[in-house]
């Protein structure tokens, strides 16, 4: 069993590090740069980088941090609890909350940015960009300090374990 538990600590780790990266990059390099591009720019950009990143990769770290989270904290919890109870619930709450925001914020405005169909025939894409990047860019922090805090709290799980 504490062969169990340490895998799926060490993969929740893992995968929430790559979230937590992709996240931060999103918020250090990729939306600034944006930031500095012209509205029909932003849009064709963001439009592509919204259905290239559903893909097997990324999937794999969105949903096994989470996923490999709460196994590691069952299975914590089935040996016997312990010293790494509180923060192993501590990220799979700070995963739970990412997840909320994720499908609350970011998963709608992207659809609103692809339903406005190819930028060449949007006929305001700066109506367009302004109903999608106020809103996109503050919830992507947030789910970067979920991530981070995330990513803390199983580090902490890891040096109790």
């Amino acid at each position: 069993m504490d062969i169990a538990v340490l895998g799926s600590l060490i993969a929740a780790t893992l995968a929430t590090g790559l979230m937590a990266g992709l996240f931060f990059a999103f918020d250090v390099a990729v939306m600034p740069a944006l930031e500095r591009s012209p509205d029909p720019t932003f849009i064709a950009v963001m439009q592509r980088i919204n259905v290239v990143i559903v893909n097997g990769w990324f999937l794999l770290g969105f949903l096994g941090a989470p996923v490999c989270t709460g196994l590691a904290l069952a299975l914590h919890l089935a040996s016997g609890g312990g010293a790494a109870t509180a923060p192993l619930t501590g990220a799979l709450a700070a995963h739970l909350l990412a997840l909320g925001v994720t499908g609350g914020v970011n998963i709608p405005l992207n659809n609103a940015l692809d339903r406005a169909g190819p930028v060449e025939q949007i006929a305001d894409p700066t109506a367009v960009r302004h109903g999608f990047e106020p809103r996109w860019v503050p919830a992507n922090r947030l789910r970067t300090l979920l991530c981070t805090l995330a990513l803390g709290c199983l580090a902490w799980a890891l040096v109790q374990h």
